[in-house]
């Protein structure tokens, strides 16, 4: 199908160029009847004024864009979220993924250029790399990589789940906990990291760096990372992951390698994505209220965008450990 045009939409009605565009922009200076008349025909011909050209005279597109490194669960759950968050506002949603040339490092730059001023009124940044951008619309940042910095912020306590996660595999009677660390470059891997420590330094347990492998929240990578731990001679007896897709490929790994999950190696994984509880051997998890975060993000940017002050610009939600299927205490002399 030939895509209508302004001009065919004039010509169906018996009206100008200029009446047809006043008419779809809601302008003065066109008779009632008249404008009733050419709406229709634009229903009928399903003709879409350019996006492009309508932010160019109005400055204003009426979407938010929402950029993310990589579509995958959690940023789809924000994405959700975010969803959520605009369904009473008069915005539409875009979901952004750019080139990552090289390491990736300032995608979100180059992604802002190519958007803001023409193409979206706002943007949330998901696990930028860099919260320093200046842009010409308002930011919001989820889960960022250096934290709060000068953009508002949205994330989940890190830490404290991955404390809970991790004291909660000591109650069980493990003493030998592995962990599968995430993207270094994240605060939020960082924070897990030091949650894990901190939970074994309560413990009286000493950190041994043997147990402790990056998985950069990569389930590839995970896998390689798991092969490793549970290859030493002394393995873990349990092992926390720093995201659910690394702690799904523990799984995998261990079952290859003949071991019983929780049997033989219980494991925990964070964010409770959709995948977690459909498991055949469904996952402990610490939830991170990821949909919680989207729409909170978007919020935030709805009132930043209508000049609104906002209540906090840094904004922490709790997470809650989720006990399911691969966690159970050691076998007896395994600890």
């Amino acid at each position: 199908m030939v895509r209508a045009t302004i001009h065919d939409v004039a010509a169906a009605a018996g009206v100008s160029v200029a009446t047809v565009s006043k008419a779809v922009n809601g302008r003065y200076g066109v008779a009632p009847d008249t404008a009733v008349r050419v709406l229709e025909v634009v229903a009928d011909l399903g003709y879409e004024s350019s996006l492009i050209a309508s932010s160019m005279r109005s400055r204003r597109t009426g979407v938010i864009g929402v950029l993310v490194a990589d579509f995958e669960p959690f940023s789809a759950e924000i994405l959700k979220g975010v969803a959520v968050g605009l369904r009473e506002s008069r915005y539409d949603l875009l979901a952004y993924s750019g080139s990552r040339q090289g390491d990736g490092e300032g995608w979100e730059r180059r992604s802002l250029s190519r958007l803001s001023g023409t193409l979206i009124d706002g943007a949330i940044m998901v696990t930028p790399t860099v919260v320093n951008v200046t842009a010409d619309v308002p930011i919001v940042a989820v889960d960022p990589h250096t934290g709060r910095a000068d953009l508002p912020t949205v994330e989940a306590d890190s830490r404290g789940g991955a404390h809970e996660a991790t004291a909660y595999l000591i109650g069980l009677g493990h003493r030998r906990i592995g962990f599968v660390a995430g993207r270094p470059d994240l605060k939020s891997s960082r924070l897990r990291d030091a949650g894990y420590r901190d939970a074994l330094s309560a413990a009286g347990i000493p950190f041994d760096p043997t147990l402790v492998r990056v998985g950069f929240y990569d389930a590839a990578t995970a896998r390689d990372a798991a092969s490793e731990l549970l290859a030493q001679r002394n393995r873990p007896t349990a092992v926390f992951a720093a995201n659910d897709l690394s702690a799904i490929s523990i799984i995998e790994v261990a079952r290859h390698l003949g071991l019983d999950v929780p049997g033989d190696l219980s494991v925990v994984g964070f964010d409770d994505v959709p995948e977690a509880s459909r498991l055949a051997v469904p996952l402990t998890t610490v939830r991170q209220p990821m949909q919680s975060i989207g729409q909170t993000a978007a919020k935030m940017l709805t009132a930043l965008m209508a000049g609104e002050p906002l209540s906090a610009t840094h904004v922490l939600l709790p997470t809650k450990l989720v006990r399911r299927a691969t966690t159970a205490p050691p076998r007896v002399g395994h600890r």
